[in-house]
C-alpha cells in the first residue's frame, strides 16, 4: 500500500504529485481554479510568467514519452523555470550507477524538482520518499499505477465544457486493466463528484472486482454509452494483442471502436476525449477523433496550463495573483 500522505509537507501544501488517489476535492479543485489561470497567461502575447524563476527543474524520463515529456518542459519554461533533460538511455544508471546515486547527483546540482516517469508501478513513490527535504516529485506516469497530470487535464478539459461535475455521466473506454490514466481519472472523477462512472470493454481488460473503484461495468458498448455526457477511450497497446488478451485489431475496433453510430448512443451534446496518442481506425474512427464532438487537441493544449498550476502549487509560489503571473 503506497503512502498517500507522502504529497504533503508538515503544513499540509502539496509537496509532490504522485497520485489523485486519496486526494480531496479542496485539493483537486485548487489545481483547476490554477489551470483555470495560466490558461489565460498562455493565450497572451508574451507567454512567460516570472513564478519559477531560480528554480531547477529536471524531466527524468526513463520511459520514452515526447508529448508528455515536452508538455512539462514547455511549462516549465512558461514559468521562468531552468530545465534539464536527463538522457536516462545513456545516464550513469546505463552504466551500472544505481538510480540513488544518480539522484543524489542531480540534488548536488541544486535541483528542485524532478519529474518522473517510469516503466515501474510505483517508482515515482520510490523516489519522492529518498530525495532530499528541498526537492519535489511529479509523477509523470508509473508503470500501470497513475499518471495524476494526464487525469487532472481531463478533469480541466472535462469542467471548460460541463462545470457541474456532479450532474455528469462519464464512460471510459478500453483498456481499464492495464491503464494508469484510467486509474487516475476514475479516482479524480469520484473525488470530484462524478455520480455515474462507467468503464466499457472486454473481460480480459477490465479488473477483476472493478466496481471496488467506484465504477460500473459495461462489456457492451451499447449499454455503456446510452446517455453519456463524456466518453474518454484509451489507447490499446498493442502488446495486449501478442498477449492474447485480444483476438485481433479489427475485432477490438468492431466491439469498442467509437464510431459516429455508437456515439449517437451518447447524449447530443457528449463531448469526446482520448489522452494520446490515438490508434486511429483501432480505437476510434477518425471521423470522431476530428469531428464536433472531439475536445482530444483542447486536451494537449489544457497539459500545459495544468502543469503549469501543478509545478508553481509545488513549489509554493502558485497563490500569486493573476495580474502578478501573467507581468
Amino acid at each position: 500500500m503506497m503512502r498517500k500522505d507522502i504529497q504533503f509537507d508538515s503544513q499540509g501544501r502539496l509537496r509532490h504529485f504522485l497520485t489523485t488517489e486519496g486526494l480531496s476535492r479542496q485539493t483537486l479543485t485548487e489545481i483547476l481554479d490554477h489551470a483555470e489561470n495560466f490558461a489565460s497567461v498562455i493565450n497572451k502575447p508574451v507567454k512567460k510568467a516570472p513564478l519559477l524563476r531560480g528554480k531547477t527543474i529536471a524531466n527524468l524520463f526513463f520511459e520514452a514519452s515526447t508529448r508528455t515529456r515536452t508538455t512539462f518542459e514547455l511549462a516549465a519554461k512558461r514559468l521562468s523555470a531552468d530545465v534539464i533533460n536527463i538522457n536516462i538511455q545513456t545516464s550513469a544508471t546505463k552504466k551500472g550507477e544505481s538510480l540513488l546515486d544518480m539522484l543524489r547527483n542531480l540534488e548536488a546540482m541544486h535541483c528542485d524538482m524532478f519529474i518522473v516517469r517510469h516503466m515501474q508501478s510505483g517508482a515515482a513513490h520510490f523516489i519522492a520518499e529518498h530525495v532530499a527535504p528541498h526537492i519535489s516529485v511529479i509523477n509523470a506516469g508509473d508503470g500501470s499505477h497513475a499518471h495524476p497530470t494526464q487525469a487532472m487535464l481531463d478533469m480541466f478539459t472535462i469542467r471548460r465544457h460541463k462545470p457541474d461535475f456532479t450532474a455528469l455521466r462519464v464512460a471510459i473506454i478500453g483498456d481499464i486493466m492495464h491503464s494508469r490514466v484510467a486509474r487516475s481519472q476514475i479516482h479524480a472523477l469520484n473525488i470530484l463528484g462524478v455520480p455515474d462512472v462507467r468503464v466499457i470493454g472486454p473481460h480480459t481488460l477490465i479488473p477483476p472486482q472493478a466496481e471496488h473503484l467506484g465504477v460500473h461495468v459495461f462489456h457492451q458498448m451499447e449499454q455503456g454509452l446510452r446517455d453519456v455526457d463524456v466518453v474518454i477511450t484509451l489507447r490499446l497497446q498493442r502488446e495486449r494483442m501478442e498477449g492474447a488478451l485480444l483476438p485481433s485489431e479489427d475485432e477490438y475496433f468492431n466491439s469498442y471502436g467509437l464510431t459516429p453510430e455508437k456515439l449517437a448512443l451518447a447524449r447530443n451534446d457528449a463531448i469526446v476525449m482520448h489522452p494520446g496518442p490515438i490508434n486511429r481506425g483501432v480505437e476510434i474512427e477518425s471521423t470522431v477523433a476530428d469531428g464536433p464532438q472531439s475536445v482530444i487537441l483542447e486536451q494537449v493544449t489544457n497539459g500545459l496550463a495544468v502543469r503549469m498550476a501543478v509545478m508553481s502549487l509545488i513549489l509554493g509560489r502558485g497563490n500569486k495573483s493573476d495580474s502578478e503571473a501573467s507581468q
